[in-house]
């Protein structure tokens, strides 16, 4: 959706209202209490009624904007600001953009958005030929505890944070000199606590179909995969042959690095695994167009988020309710 379009669509708070109770009409409401589908719109209080149990719903309730009381405008600003550009916007950027004042509530927006990118994802897993690989990604360490022993250094550091990146690609014939002999459709991307065996393969089979052929390097963290997947290729994966064995693997985790570093410059480990749901979530529907905006708003009424209320700068989280 273009600036234009938006702005032109929702001019004020009483259209996005409008727009929200129509598409989740359309969309279909059903009573969190009994789970009937058969609801009535109560236009003097602006909520549904449930014709069996007579249970309310709200029209932000069972939606990423459930407990929030920023108006729906930002809501629908936020939106259609992640799903225009091929990048993203930071918390500080998005308030300035609004003009709010405080940062807190902007900030917790912008992870609920990307937790039900993270949630709408995880509904589907990765078909026929993936390759499968670790990423290292650069990251504060959010635990005190470790913050005075000494900095390690390679991929035991503190600084870096162990992320399982699979990648959907078939075999094509180049066309040209530049293309690339594979090509890429789905990517997941999951930060995980260790690289044992028992950890990846857990990841694998939440992510993958079991009927998938999987390409991987010969590390010994892949060895239980055989056990799940039927097909499996290992090979020893040297450094200047990794762009030609598992090509889209590492252009993922390249690109998901250089966007983290350009855009927000350092972030917490606690955090990665959010922005890293933005990356895959626009990748996987960079041929969407103008139609994102819609996407992402069903994911929006259908999830509530599973980010939880937290006060930027500390590490207590208690519940959003």
């Amino acid at each position: 959706m273009k600036l234009l379009e938006f702005y032109k669509l929702f001019p004020d708070e009483a259209s996005c209202n409008k727009y929200l109770h129509d598409f989740r009409e359309k969309q279909g409401v059903v009573c969190s209490e009994c789970g009937c589908t058969h609801q009535y719109w109560d236009k003097y209080n602006k909520r549904w009624t449930c014709t069996k149990c007579h249970h309310h719903t709200s029209l932000r309730s069972g939606t990423v904007m459930q407990g929030s009381k920023l108006p729906l405008m930002y809501w629908f600003t936020a939106i259609h600001l992640l799903t225009s550009t091929k990048k993203t916007f930071s918390a500080s950027e998005m308030q300035r953009q609004l003009g709010h004042k405080r940062y807190q509530p902007i900030w917790e927006m912008m992870h609920k958005l990307r937790s039900v990118m993270g949630e709408r994802d995880s509904k589907y897993q990765l078909m026929k030929s993936v390759e499968l690989d670790e990423g290292y990604f650069t990251s504060e360490n959010s635990d005190k505890s470790q913050s005075d022993m000494p900095l390690k250094s390679g991929v035991g550091s503190q600084r870096k944070s162990k992320v399982l990146v699979m990648v959907e690609s078939e075999d094509v014939i180049p066309t040209k000199k530049s293309q690339r002999g594979k090509k890429v459709s789905h990517i997941k991307m999951n930060v995980i606590s260790d690289l044992s065996s028992s950890i990846i393969k857990k990841e694998a089979e939440m992510a993958i179909d079991a009927n998938a052929t999987l390409k991987m390097d010969a590390s010994t963290s892949h060895n239980k995969l055989a056990q799940t997947f039927e097909k499996v290729e290992k090979k020893v994966v040297k450094p200047q042959d990794a762009s030609k064995i598992l090509p889209w693997v590492h252009v993922a985790i390249s690109n998901a690095k250089s966007l983290i570093l350009d855009m927000y410059h350092g972030i917490k480990d606690q955090f990665l695994q959010s922005y890293l749901d933005e990356f895959c979530y626009k990748f996987n529907r960079r041929y969407f167009g103008d139609r994102l905006f819609d996407r992402l708003m069903v994911a929006s009424v259908t999830y509530t988020p599973t980010f939880k209320h937290k006060i930027y700068g500390t590490k207590e989280t208690p519940n959003c309710g």
